[in-house]
């Protein structure tokens, strides 16, 4: 019987061997939607990762209680607590970041990566190690919308987290803050990422080959 991966390994795999959106491609419609900044890529992970982590812990707690037949219909309601909680905090506190976000917020209810979360990982876990993988899936879904939106507010404002980092003769590409820019920067960094997991399985193969004839050759 096979050992289930270290505490370490189920966070890390989240940053990039499983990462939501450049592997899974999962969440694509807020992580296109809101990041024309960096700072609104930001603020819908860490909402993201608030919901997901604590979702994840609720369902791992209870989930020899939850009958099979209204399991989705359960972990939609425990979610969707989470969500609200987030919601009315940052209508509270981040007035002008909730505005910016809009309906987005409350669409994390129905956010893949979660639900898909609780149904592939949190309700056969126990609940540190669903945090865990909560904790790793919302740290990749961080890197990539920050770099996304880092990418498209320098090209498309000429700034980053509001401060200005190309000189005053660049011109912005306003395209890097409409759809088409969102649809483009992310096609890049997809196909950057898997062309850098290629790249490394072909020189993976090539070392092997080359230690496979040095021991055939003694």
């Amino acid at each position: 019987m096979s050992s289930k991966p270290s505490l370490s390994n189920e966070f890390v795999k989240g940053l990039w061997e499983n990462n939501p959106i450049f592997k899974q491609v999962l969440g694509t419609c807020p992580t296109l939607a809101v990041t024309v900044s960096a700072i609104n890529g930001i603020a819908m992970a860490l909402a993201t990762t608030f919901v997901l982590v604590f979702s994840s812990l609720i369902v791992s707690l209870v989930r020899k209680l939850i009958p099979t037949q209204v399991r989705i219909a359960s972990y939609i309601l425990i979610i969707a607590t989470f969500v609200t909680i987030v919601d009315l905090v940052m209508k509270a506190q981040f007035p002008e970041l909730s505005k910016s976000l809009g309906p987005y917020i409350p669409l994390i209810v129905v956010n893949c990566i979660i639900l898909g979360r609780q149904e592939a990982f949190a309700s056969k876990n126990s609940p540190f190690r669903s945090v865990i993988d909560a904790l790793g899936m919302g740290s990749g879904f961080l890197l990539a919308l920050f770099v996304l939106g880092s990418l498209r507010e320098i090209f498309g404002s000429g700034t980053i987290l509001g401060l200005q980092v190309m000189p005053n003769f660049y011109e912005p590409w306003l395209i890097m803050i409409l759809p088409a820019g969102a649809f483009l920067t992310l096609g890049l960094l997809m196909g950057l990422s898997n062309f850098y997991v290629t790249h490394k399985k072909k020189i993976e193969k090539e070392n092997i080959i080359q230690e496979y004839l040095k021991i055939k050759a003694t």
